[in-house]
């Protein structure tokens, strides 16, 4: 229990206030107008406290204050300790750091576009978060789609490959890595990008317009077309996302639902009538705290905690769907962080009321479903490449993946595979196999070092893209087999990955522990696909030769049976043992056979054309074993 002298030395100036229990943890957070008023009221003698507050009580042991100069610093400092601390008894905010972002690494010469669950104050540009990944994933498209905006991680332009990835071969990107692009021309394009993610589609229509009539009357007409394509997508977007117009059609919407202990809160973010895209938050422990409270709590926490990119983007009026105690203060901060006047309103009638009658629906839907189910996107093959690049801290996307394996049988007949992946899927027509030519044996190491550098000579060779990533099957041995043919060719920009079957850990050089990734994570499922595949191809092909030098050791010793007879045999008969297992009427029916080299034949195999056919012990010599 709190002694009462220090409840009785509280300040009365505005400020926070910290319950702490014995250990020191903060157990809830609050801020008040006059902190010895707002403090004293919960250790009042027969005060009306609910169940959540009177177990609060219960376990406090110490008040910590921290005084400040107005409501609306005490709103601010209130929000920042929550987010920091995220106290018991508080109402939590769930999920609110898995919710991805769009990011805009504009800090950087050739700024990069790519998704990420990560706020970092790094001078880039974040649009989101987003629950409802339906806008999110149509903007992307947008992007990726119309725009060669670079996909890898290089720090261009300290750091960066001999030659271009396979992104600009299949013109996803001009290549400013290697100087094919100007810093310039980047950055214009990258400013309509931006541009499109804030919603300003408008202005941007007009302009591409005019450049492609502009291209097409100078008879540039592929340059007409990529910017007619543009035009179509902007407009696709714009067509996709309309709402109605609500009064300039620039406000955020607030709504929420709740039922019991659990709770959602849906932000609408509408710019010049077009919604952006929806956020959300999921609430739970929320006891006997009010709606009010809710609401207050929701919008304090997402704008005063969310940084100066939830400032930086945040419209001049708010709409509510009811009234809070710190509305008015909320307000104050909002409009001294943004350096302009925020209004946070609660509209009673007409458009603006229907939109928040909008948001509060989709609170009511979030919290049946408890989850928003993610909405199928038709680029999910670029979604797990670029999850994969993120896995194993890749400099380039992986759109062209190899995977290599070897196959042999005790050390004979030993073959490499080389199976191609491109954007995530099977390029059959790409696949190589090779016979190892050195003395390896079964010497796996050196003959997976021999099939990479033959294979990627070739590429070279012939001007032909890399592989932006070579996945090798095997372990760390495998993987610094690899390592020093890269070296040789002068193929830094390749990336290498081996993937070990026992337990699917996945080996990259610099680490020195394995990437486990979970079992049902995309990025291990591709990786599993390549390295079966491959090693299906190997041991094909590894059957397929010994199968021949069973049949030349069975059928190529007898005298008077060239390849051409040897063919017929197997044509009429299928196997060496069918063809033991015939008289000799049948095979001297076959073209090019007398009755002389039928009996020679059988003779030669241990057939009896006088007897009945027998399969010995039933091994069949053209049955093969399983590689191993």
């Amino acid at each position: 229990m709190i002694d009462r002298t220090i409840l009785d030395n509280l300040p009365s100036s505005p400020g926070v206030y910290i319950f702490r229990d014995g250990e020191g943890d903060p157990l809830y957070i609050g801020k008040a107008k006059a902190l010895r008023n707002r403090v004293r009221s919960y250790f009042r003698a027969g005060a009306e406290l609910g169940l959540r507050t009177r177990e609060l009580v219960r376990r406090t042991e110490k008040v910590e204050t921290i005084v400040v100069g107005s409501e609306a610093e005490a709103l601010l400092l209130e929000s920042n300790l929550i987010k920091e601390h995220r106290p018991r008894f508080n109402i939590r905010l769930r999920d609110d750091k898995s919710y991805p972002y769009i990011k805009v690494t504009t800090q950087e010469p050739f700024p990069r576009v790519f998704v990420t669950r990560r706020l970092r104050d790094d001078g880039a540009r974040y649009f989101g978060p987003f629950t409802s990944v339906g806008p999110m994933r149509q903007a992307l498209e947008v992007v990726k789609r119309l725009y060669t905006v670079r996909s890898c991680r290089y720090d261009l332009p300290d750091e960066a490959p001999p030659r271009p990835c396979l992104d600009y071969h299949i013109d996803r990107c001009k290549a400013p890595c290697v100087g094919l692009q100007s810093q310039e021309d980047y950055g214009e394009m990258i400013q309509e990008i931006l541009r499109i993610l804030a919603g300003d589609t408008r202005e941007l229509k007009e302009e591409v317009r005019a450049r492609m009539e502009a291209a097409s009357e100078e008879l540039r007409f592929e340059e007409a077309a990529r910017h007619r394509d543009v035009l179509q997508g902007l407009e696709s977007l714009e067509r996709d996302q309309r709402v109605e117009k609500a009064g300039g059609g620039n406000q955020d919407v607030l709504g929420i639902a709740r039922d019991g202990e659990l709770g959602a809160a849906v932000l609408l973010r509408i710019r010049q009538g077009t919604l952006l895209g929806r956020e959300s938050r999921r609430f739970d422990g929320l006891g006997d705290q009010s709606d009010e409270e809710i609401l207050g709590s929701f919008a304090a926490q997402l704008y005063l905690a969310g940084g100066d990119e939830a400032i930086r983007e945040l419209p001049s009026e708010i709409l509510l769907p009811s009234e809070f105690g710190d509305r008015r203060v909320l307000a104050q901060a909002l409009t001294e962080q943004a350096d302009r006047k925020v209004h946070l309103k609660i509209p009673r009638r007409g458009e603006k009321r229907r939109l928040v009658e909008l948001a509060a629906a989709n609170a009511r839907h979030l919290l049946e479903e408890r989850v928003t189910a993610l909405e199928a996107t038709a680029d999910r093959a670029d979604a797990v490449l670029y999850e994969l690049q993120d896995r194993l801290a890749l400099k380039v996307v992986p759109r062209l993946m190899v995977c290599f394996d070897i196959s042999h049988t005790q050390g004979t007949e030993v073959v490499a595979s080389a199976v191609v992946f491109e954007n995530g899927e099977k390029k059959r027509g790409l696949y190589r196999r090779m016979k190892i030519r050195g003395e390896w044996g079964n010497d796996d190491y050196r003959s997976m070092a021999e099939a990479v550098e033959r294979y990627l000579r070739r590429r070279m060779d012939q001007d032909e893209p890399l592989p932006e990533l070579i996945v090798v099957d095997g372990g760390r041995g495998q993987l610094s087999a690899v390592l020093p043919v890269l070296e040789r060719l002068n193929a830094p920009e390749v990336a290498v990955a081996a993937l070990a079957k026992r337990e699917e850990e996945v080996f990259v050089p610099g680490r020195a522990e394995p990437v486990r990734l979970s079992r049902r994570d995309p990025a291990l499922r591709l990786l599993q696909r390549i390295r079966n595949e491959a090693h299906r191809f190997a041991v094909e092909y590894s059957r397929k030769l010994r199968g021949r030098r069973i049949i030349r050791s069975a059928l190529g010793d007898i005298p008077g049976i060239g390849p051409a007879r040897q063919r017929a045999l197997l044509t009429r008969f299928g196997s060496v043992k069918g063809v033991r297992e015939a008289d000799r009427d049948e095979i001297t029916r076959v073209p090019g056979f007398s009755r002389v080299l039928a009996e020679r034949v059988l003779s030669y195999l241990g057939g009896d054309q006088d007897a009945e056919p027998t399969a010995g012990n039933g091994a069949d010599p053209d049955r093969l074993p399983d590689p191993s």
